[in-house]
């Protein structure tokens, strides 16, 4: 069976393997000590941890335009007759932008969306989408899909420290001052496409503990939930607090590492859920990415 239009998403997603058919993956770049690899080939989630606590320099950059344009070639030889190219929060990297310019000059009509979130927060919107277009839903359906499931998302975690969130742009410094009191661990949050210091707790066990209340509660807020945890070097905590969740709500939870240029951000220590909601209405048009 032919499937017209395909999904395209990025890295960031920090998605499991496997996954949906139709849903195609472009990596950004891990920069450490000037030499650059792409996420998920040349680097991974351990090795930036490793790289971090040893002192090492480590930024990050988007994919280029003609990363996209060759993504969205790929899906057009594959049959697709558009594309949905669904990216993380415009107001954390200019990702969705590159995209934007690649979609210009496609084979195929591209319709690029800004999740306005990040890690399975955008991963769980592109396979919903890849989903969408399995069942053979049309581009603005798609589209309409991702956004309606990004949007119904809510992605909290706790770092070990707020410096590398700080010192790469990703957190004001009004909100790294609020969450570096001594003794206490802050619980942050992605809010209008943002990171935003939500909550400060005094340890890192009070704040795990918060992490499973805040995602249990929203997890049963929503008519469809699915939910995620995401670590940085510390799998048998996630898998901890997944099993809490499971233990909570009844549903099984996706445990994955953190994606390496999300880890970068955060710093090794990080802990993080997501909660979406798979049954969230769609919303109408989706304004294009400028």
């Amino acid at each position: 069976m032919a499937h017209h239009v395909h999904v395209v998403t990025d890295s960031t997603a920090s998605l499991p393997p496997g996954g949906p058919a139709l849903l195609r993956t472009v990596p950004l770049h891990v920069v450490v000590e000037d030499e650059s690899s792409l996420e998920g080939v040349g680097i991974g989630a351990d090795d930036v941890a490793a790289h971090l606590q040893a002192g090492r320099h480590v930024t990050t950059s988007q994919p280029s335009p003609a990363a996209f344009s060759a993504a969205y070639r790929a899906a057009a030889q594959a049959g697709a007759e558009a594309v949905v190219s669904v990216h993380l929060s415009g107001e954390l990297s200019g990702t969705v932008h590159a995209a934007a310019l690649a979609a210009a000059d496609a084979p195929v009509p591209v319709r690029v969306v800004d999740s306005r979130t990040v890690a399975m927060g955008l991963g769980f919107a592109a396979r919903a989408a890849a989903d969408a277009a399995l069942d053979g839903a049309g581009v603005d359906d798609v589209a309409r899909r991702a956004l309606a499931v990004a949007d119904s998302g809510r992605t909290v975690f706790l770092v070990d420290s707020l410096d590398h969130l700080r010192r790469g742009g990703r957190l004001s410094a009004a909100s790294a001052a609020l969450g570096t009191v001594l003794g206490v661990r802050p619980l942050l949050s992605v809010r209008d496409g943002r990171i935003q210091v939500v909550q400060k707790v005094r340890t890192r066990a009070a704040a795990v503990e918060r992490l499973a209340t805040v995602a249990a509660e929203s997890a049963g807020r929503r008519r469809a939930p699915v939910l995620a945890v995401h670590h940085l070097g510390d799998d048998d905590g996630a898998r901890s607090l997944a099993a809490d969740l499971t233990a909570r709500t009844g549903l099984e939870v996706a445990v994955t590492p953190v994606s390496a240029v999300l880890g970068a951000h955060v710093g090794p220590g990080v802990l993080a859920v997501v909660v979406a909601d798979l049954a969230s209405p769609p919303r109408g048009p989706v304004q294009p990415v400028r």
